[in-house]
């Protein structure tokens, strides 16, 4: 379970993301949240949403006040997208658009549709979008998260076994 503080600050992103009929944004929760909200027992720090390029910016956008690092094309040895920080409260929340991960062979996959890999979690009366267990076990192979990935293996072969 994740603690209240971070429920909370997930109610002001869905309000801002999720609600608003007009111009919705892509998104979906990862990384630790995404996993505690389906039942992972991990570690917290902060809050991680993925989108596509255009979204993180109209995220960046409908966040304005809160934004510590304005987004922008950002490359790291594994990773690049559109990137940015906010911080409300003090939840520090990273914005990802249009992910690639940077393959064995040196090639940049193509960037993420996360609508493919999107599934739902209800919480405090809220239906969250997360990227699926299965789909963040394939992405943490290929970034060489070898830990994490064995993680939510055994974590998915004891849900199926349960």
């Amino acid at each position: 379970m994740i603690e209240a503080k971070y429920v909370n600050t997930l109610r002001k992103i869905y309000t801002r993301l999720e609600n608003l009929e007009d111009n919705r944004v892509n998104w979906v929760v990862t990384g630790s949240v995404g996993m505690a909200l389906q039942g992972m027992d991990v570690d917290v720090h902060d809050i991680d949403i993925q989108t596509d390029q255009d979204g993180a910016y109209e995220t960046e956008s409908r966040f304005s006040e809160y934004v510590v690092e304005p987004v922008r094309f950002s490359i790291s040895e594994r990773i690049r997208s559109h990137f940015g920080t906010l911080e409300i409260g003090d939840i520090k929340v990273e914005i990802m658009g249009d992910i690639q991960k940077r393959l064995d062979d040196q090639t940049w996959e193509e960037p993420v549709k996360v609508e493919r890999y999107k599934c739902w979690v209800e919480v405090d009366g809220m239906r969250i979008p997360v990227l699926s267990l299965e789909y963040e076990y394939q992405a943490y192979l290929i970034l060489g998260r070898n830990e994490k990935a064995e993680k939510l293996q055994k974590w998915l072969e004891n849900r199926k076994a349960g």
